[in-house]
């Protein structure tokens, strides 16, 4: 086994499932992550894309001893359980689980890019992080999470994603 590390996840959901209404699927979802530290409130957010619903939202932190894609097959099969299956993108889903960070900086191989490639422009992903983890660096830009969700409430452009990791 690995030696443990921490991830940021999000959480979201607009459609009904085996759980209830969104808002109790994310609240189900968030007992069933391994390893979990900290998990923010419940926020209800505007769907992205051709989606019409709203989407329940928060963001937990877990301890895993897990390398990222190891990570993310645990959460495709939390995913799988809820009833999630592959469709349109942003479209209607009972259960979506992204990593958004990982505290040892970047990953990227074939299906999955850490940090996720659009968490610093998403107000439903920035708000709640900022609750448990205001002062998480991001490894891209070297900026704190509580930074980031400033400059997009005051509309000031995000830091470019393509720029490469920088240090701790």
């Amino acid at each position: 086994m690995a030696e443990p590390a921490l991830y940021a996840i999000g959480l979201g959901s607009n459609r009904r499932g085996r759980a209830g209404d969104p808002r109790a699927v994310v609240r189900a979802a968030l007992a069933e992550l391994p390893g979990l530290v900290a998990a923010s409130r419940v926020i209800d957010s505007a769907p992205l894309g051709p989606s019409s619903r709203r989407f329940a939202n928060a963001v937990a932190l877990v301890r895993a001893p897990l390398d990222p894609p190891a990570l993310l097959g645990k959460l495709k099969a939390i995913e799988r359980r809820y009833g999630r299956r592959r469709g349109r993108r942003w479209g209607a889903r009972v259960l979506d689980l992204d990593i958004l960070l990982w505290e040892r900086g970047c990953w990227r191989s074939r299906g999955l890019v850490v940090p996720h490639a659009a968490w610093r422009t998403r107000g439903f992903v920035l708000a709640p992080l900022t609750e448990i983890a205001p002062d998480w660096r991001d490894p891209v830009t070297g900026l704190r999470v509580r930074h980031l969700r400033a400059r997009l409430t005051r509309a000031t452009p995000a830091p470019r994603s393509h720029v490469a990791c920088v240090g701790p």
